[in-house]
């Protein structure tokens, strides 16, 4: 499904205003609005491939290509990297790490950066446990070993396990949500399988399980994983994505490669001249590819432009110089 912005500028007092799709009759936010499913906004969290609330271990040697994170827990709770605190006091390097090691215990601004990403990191939480309108429920009874899975919102009372290769399948701005209530396994030699030109910054798994996660021995998982509970990996497997955990995570010579961070499609400021242009700032994330719509009745949507930016901020002018008192404006990923 794709994630949709709206924003409505009002010609006799100048002002611009963006309206959320769900309460359109009644609430008007300023400048941003997002309905579902685009994907999940990590916030400072995704400057990590792993973060914890209670503790990261490895029996090296691991390979992690990005940051680690922990708190409130201390750098003691950062096991089997053979860290090295840097001369600065902010952060330990490890052989084991192409990125940084962070912990709250160091020198500022470590402890507040840390604070903010584990906010982050629950938000991001909340944010994709309360995503409505599943396209899909309790598929598989939680088995969903063998399937091949279109981009989408799907949702378990149950656990999850992939006793055998599943495959999400879909184009680049694709965007999976996975709400899980039970925990997540995925069997020893297996793999998540993106095809389609799939990404897995754009796969989110979700997991309310008091267990949480394990990945078995040499398996392949792709996507975020967004943990109430511990995640596991057991030895040699894989991960193309983030682990974010509120309890531990435990490595056993295990390969994790952060991925770049897709960002949600708002509308920034804007602004209507007295002449009746519009200037829109979209935050997007680079590279991908988006339409932008203008309406004056939410009914009927023309396109204004199909756009595939290379920054972000992107900044548009609508010189269509419209009559109208009132403008709708929406942004998607194709």
């Amino acid at each position: 499904m794709m994630q949709k912005n709206f924003s409505k500028t009002d010609g006799a007092s100048r002002h611009a205003r963006s309206i959320s799709w769900l309460a359109l009759a009644v609430l008007f936010l300023h400048h941003v609005a997002i309905a579902a499913q685009g994907p999940v906004d990590l916030g400072t969290a995704g400057d990590y491939a792993i973060l914890s609330k209670s503790g990261i271990s490895t029996v090296p040697p691991s390979a992690v290509t990005g940051n680690l994170g922990v708190s409130p827990i201390k750098s003691s709770a950062i096991t089997g990297f053979s860290l090295t605190l840097d001369s600065s006091g902010q952060f330990s390097t490890s052989a084991q790490v192409t990125g940084k090691a962070y912990a709250p215990d160091y020198a500022s601004p470590t402890p507040v950066n840390l604070t903010t990403a584990v906010s982050d990191m629950q938000t991001a939480y909340t944010d994709a446990a309360g995503r409505t309108l599943p396209d899909h429920t309790e598929l598989g009874s939680g088995n969903i070993g063998g399937l091949t899975l279109a981009a989408g919102l799907y949702k378990w009372s149950t656990g999850v396990t992939i006793p055998a290769n599943v495959t999400l399948s879909g184009g680049p701005n694709d965007v999976w949500i996975f709400q899980i209530a039970g925990n997540l396994s995925i069997a020893s030699g297996k793999a998540v399988v993106l095809s389609g030109g799939a990404q897995a910054q754009n796969v989110f798994w979700q997991v309310a399980g008091g267990v949480g996660v394990a990945l078995g021995s040499t398996s392949q998982f792709e996507g975020t994983i967004l943990a109430q509970a511990a995640i596991t990996m057991q030895t040699g497997a894989s991960v193309n994505g983030r682990l974010l955990a509120q309890t531990a995570v435990t490595l056993d010579a295990n390969t994790i490669t952060a991925t770049a961070v897709s960002v949600p499609l708002k509308f920034g400021s804007i602004g209507r001249a007295p002449n009746g242009t519009v200037t829109l700032a979209i935050l997007n994330t680079p590279g991908l590819a988006l339409t932008l719509q203008v309406s004056t009745n939410l009914t009927s949507w023309t396109t204004l432009a199909a756009l595939t930016p290379t920054n972000s901020p992107y900044i548009f002018t609508d010189t269509t110089d419209s009559a109208d008192r009132d403008l709708f404006y929406r942004a998607f990923y194709n």
